[in-house]
């Protein structure tokens, strides 16, 4: 048997179980990166299992691929497939106009590359991730090791003239050495406090010779399903600006919830 849910994993489960409900047939789905992903993909390899689901699917990372594989969903190229019908992920911040702070796991390249190769982007989270504006949670910013030092010097000195509370750039480690991304890159996070204009500080970042990409998702969220502890969800129509609530079950086998690292 397995513990029950903590009150923050009941409220992630409950959005993740609301989002595999948009997936149908024979669709080409955007598998995300985290531990809200991670109940998604289970799920979703449940239905793959048990009701004969049939998708296509493409993951943000190998810890997605391995977790997919391991519920029995089959993992395909993006090159292969091409174009996606939707990806789910998660997020570590989302502002009221759905813009995001992801890569808390350090998966930020391709998770955006999936979602910008997708019809349509769902976010997943439970609700303490919905905030009033962008900023509190550092801003990761995928760098080449390459020069990295030098790339952490120009960042600094951009944000001293950019509409920020915070300027701190911190290496990320992972125990006692540097952190490496999925391509063998660096993270460098922004302890930003405040993000006052997000597309001016996303266009100044992708400047900086050595910056990847950085974790700000900007007008790429289209559907919002914010998951709470009493098993409700909230869920946000960017187009249309309509915002429902509903309940879901979160009755869950044994065995789903081997959790994997993330926000």
């Amino acid at each position: 048997m397995t513990e029950p849910l903590s009150p923050e994993d009941r409220a992630k489960f409950a959005a993740a179980r609301k989002a595999v409900e948009l997936v149908e047939d024979g669709m080409k789905v955007g598998l995300g990166t985290g531990s809200t992903a991670a109940h998604m993909v289970r799920l979703l390899g449940g239905l793959v299992r048990d009701e004969g689901l049939k998708i296509s699917a493409v993951a943000t990372s190998t810890q997605t691929a391995k977790l997919a594989s391991e519920v029995g969903i089959t993992v395909s190229d993006l090159d292969d497939l091409r174009w996606l019908d939707l990806t789910i992920d998660g997020a570590d911040e989302v502002d009221p106009q759905l813009n995001l702070i992801k890569g808390g796991g350090g998966a930020l390249l391709m998770e955006k590359i999936v979602a910008t190769a997708s019809d349509q982007m769902v976010v997943i989270a439970d609700r303490s991730k919905s905030v009033g504006r962008l900023g509190a949670f550092p801003l990761p910013v995928e760098v080449l090791a390459f020069g990295w030092q030098t790339s952490k010097g120009l960042l600094e000195e951009m944000l001293s003239g950019l509409d920020v509370d915070g300027r701190e750039v911190v290496l990320r480690m992972a125990d006692d050495v540097p952190f490496r991304t999925d391509q063998g890159n660096l993270i460098l996070d922004l302890h930003l406090s405040r993000i006052g204009a997000p597309l001016q500080l996303a266009l100044a970042l992708n400047q900086i010779p050595g910056v990847v990409d950085n974790g700000l998702f900007l007008d790429m969220c289209d559907l919002l399903i914010l998951g709470h502890e009493d098993g409700t969800v909230s869920v946000e129509n960017l187009a249309t600006g309509r915002i429902s609530h509903e309940r879901v079950g979160i009755a869950e086998p044994d065995n789903l919830f081997t959790d994997i690292s993330d926000r």
